[in-house]
């Protein structure tokens, strides 16, 4: 089995954020809001990439 690197944090959110948090890693599937975190946090930084580097392409 491969390892994995992780590290433990601490975030502080709203009430109302904490239960958005719940409802989403219910409708995904997952087993709690961190999966949820890591997963928002994914697609933003795939967001913010360059379009170039979307492609994979060079020039």
């Amino acid at each position: 089995m491969k390892k994995q690197h992780k590290r433990k944090l601490t975030v502080r959110v709203t009430p109302q954020t904490a239960y958005n948090l719940e409802r989403l890693a219910a409708m995904a599937g997952v087993k709690g809001p961190g999966r949820v975190v890591d997963k928002l946090v994914r697609e933003k930084m795939l967001a913010l990439r360059p379009q170039q580097e979307k492609r994979g392409g060079c020039l």
